[in-house]
């Protein structure tokens, strides 16, 4: 099977598990933990400025009222190594120490160095219990001065200008930025080093950075008020994949174009060949199953059952389409078979695509992972 195909059947299996909205039944076979007068540490590997500090602030107390005993849900930020450090740190986590007190938050650029063998990942995603999975988006923006110099959707006027953007990493969920606006021939070069996207905001704000994205919780919430004020003008979102497997615009965004409509309106950037498939692999493999929780290696069926529920129980309320909506966006949020259907895809991809990235990573950022 070529490359292509087998993308596009990867994506469409992942589409038509995830599109349904419907709470699916509770797992069999399990009676529940209770939690009562007890503190759940949510652990999320990034600073408290970025995306997933926001999905996670967003889901605590909704998770604080839907577990049994209704205990303290606390989020823990615990930044460094691009996330990595967290994630080895949960990888060490016994269930039998936490009793179910302890649960994390992974991402993208969780998911990235563990698909590309990074020597600095610990972790291992299969020993891990996963209870829900978020799907998001993101969201490419320009302070208004170079926003005005595209004509319509061809970023060709920019190719002369020098780009500064703040990066936790070549090899984090930063890739897939970084290689769409190589595609797109402009000069990006990156300050790496920052502990969450919403430090790369931050960078945009003072100055410090005139090209930016955000993953579309952070985006919502920390991005629109620059938008409404006039300092910032979005460029791009990167889309969202249809039930064949094609992009297409954001649901959040619909009236953006994807980072597929400005490529295909940007002479010399081409939708299709190695580079394009790689691009779309790794997107796949960082937005549509984005966001996870996990509880630890060893979690008792019971405890599995709790934090299934607890988050079926949220997406249940008759509220939550329209109080996520604005925090989170219009995404699938997962639970049970499509929870793990999402893992799946969230962390493998075709070797093609990998050996395509590494090899990229080496020429243009000098990263080995070796």
């Amino acid at each position: 099977m070529d490359f292509t195909r087998m993308m596009r059947r990867a994506a469409s299996a992942f589409v038509a598990l995830s599109a349904s909205v419907a709470v699916a039944p509770a797992m069999a076979g399990g009676h529940g933990i209770d939690l009562s007068g007890k503190t759940v540490e949510w652990v999320i590997p990034f600073s408290e400025t970025g995306g997933s500090a926001k999905w996670a602030n967003f889901y605590a107390p909704l998770l604080s009222e839907a577990l049994p005993g209704e205990p303290t849900v606390v989020v823990k930020f615990m930044p460094g190594a691009g996330s990595t450090k967290g994630a080895n740190w949960f990888q060490e986590q016994s269930y039998d120490d936490s009793e179910g007190t302890v649960i994390f938050g992974s991402s993208g650029s969780t998911q990235f160095p563990y698909l590309l063998g990074d020597p600095r990942v610990r972790y291992e995603y299969n020993d891990w219990n996963i209870v829900l999975a978020s799907g998001t988006g993101g969201v490419a923006y320009l302070p208004p001065d170079l926003a005005e110099m595209m004509e319509g959707m061809d970023a060709s006027a920019l190719q002369d200008t020098d780009f500064i953007y703040g990066s936790q990493g070549a090899t984090r969920l930063d890739l897939v930025p970084l290689l769409a606006w190589e595609m797109l021939g402009l000069n990006v070069e990156p300050v790496f080093g920052i502990k969450g996207r919403g430090d790369g905001r931050l960078m945009f704000e003072r100055g410090e950075a005139n090209i930016d994205y955000q993953t579309s919780s952070s985006f919502l919430k920390g991005v629109t008020p620059l938008v409404e004020a006039g300092t910032a003008v979005p460029m791009m979102s990167w889309g969202a994949l249809d039930e064949d497997g094609d992009i297409i615009r954001d649901p959040t965004f619909p009236d953006m174009p994807t980072f597929k409509e400005v490529c295909d309106a940007t002479p010399g950037c081409e939708t299709e060949g190695e580079k394009w498939d790689a691009w779309k692999a790794f997107f796949i493999a960082g937005f549509p199953a984005q966001k996870m929780v996990f509880l630890p290696a060893g979690a008792s069926n019971d405890a599995i059952v709790t934090y299934t529920n607890a988050f079926e129980a949220i997406k249940a309320r008759d509220d939550f389409a329209e109080i996520s909506k604005g925090r989170l966006g219009v995404y699938p949020q997962m639970t049970g078979e499509k929870a793990a259907a999402a893992l799946e895809l969230g962390t493998k991809v075709p070797d093609e695509a990998k050996a395509f990235v590494t090899g990229w990573l080496m020429d243009r950022y000098g990263v080995s992972l070796k």
